[in-house]
């Protein structure tokens, strides 16, 4: 496996213009199904979001029947600990864990995600959603960008395609492109995020009960606070 850093060289580096023809050649096209903004069965909706991500979350405009408003919205409002590496205990949740996931309501759908009266989706905090929301159903061929979304259902060149009902539909060179450079950004930023939790990193021994999440910023407790110096 290629050291983070030189993925990073190379997300830096990636062609718009490829990316973009990979993206036209596959065709994608929003059908609002909802099926990327919701849970399946026991699996509950699963999409990392960065912390600065999740600072935009807190204070995005719209709100739903999950989430409060901007002005009353915490951290826990937004974003849960992402629930790898954790486990289920007498105490509750418990462990360690590395990065956050979008908060979810009762039914394992995403907070900000809602429903029309005619079945559509819409996310309420559209214009602040997080870069893996901008980009699905794509992701870029780099092991240091792996992200919770799924096996690939296709692909072309570096780009992946993952399951969508939206698939296949013919897209414009400009949303491609637009698309494309949202993609390249994601791969550049995840790679920068995984280096620097790699770096900020520090074991804890979490208590029973206990949830440490590590980001690039140091290790957090699940409302957002710092563990350092506690």
């Amino acid at each position: 496996m290629q050291p983070l850093e030189e993925e990073l060289e190379q997300a830096r580096e990636l062609s718009v213009d490829d990316l973009a023809d990979a993206i036209e050649s596959i065709g994608f096209e929003c059908t609002r199904c909802g099926a990327c903004c919701t849970g399946h069965g026991e699996d509950e909706h699963i999409a990392t979001a960065f912390p600065d991500e999740v600072r935009d979350l807190e204070s995005a405009d719209g709100e739903s029947d999950a989430v409060p408003p901007a002005e009353d919205r915490e951290w826990r409002d937004a974003a849960r600990p992402m629930p790898y590496g954790l486990e289920e205990t007498d105490e509750g949740l418990s462990g360690e864990t590395f990065e956050w996931a979008l908060q979810t309501d009762g039914c394992g759908d995403c907070v900000f995600y809602e429903e029309a009266d005619d079945g559509t989706g819409a996310c309420v905090a559209h214009d602040d959603r997080p870069l893996i929301c901008r980009t699905y159903p794509f992701s870029v061929a780099l092991s240091g960008t792996s992200q919770p979304m799924g096996e690939a259902v296709d692909e072309a060149g570096i780009v992946r395609a993952h399951e969508c009902e939206g698939l296949g539909r013919n897209i414009s060179r400009d949303d491609a492109a637009e698309l494309a450079r949202t993609l390249k950004e994601r791969a550049v930023r995840e790679l920068e995020e995984a280096i620097g939790v790699r770096d900020e990193y520090e074991p804890t021994d979490p208590g029973p009960g206990e949830v440490v999440v590590h980001d690039s910023e140091g290790a957090k407790r699940v409302d957002g606070r710092p563990l350092e110096g506690e």
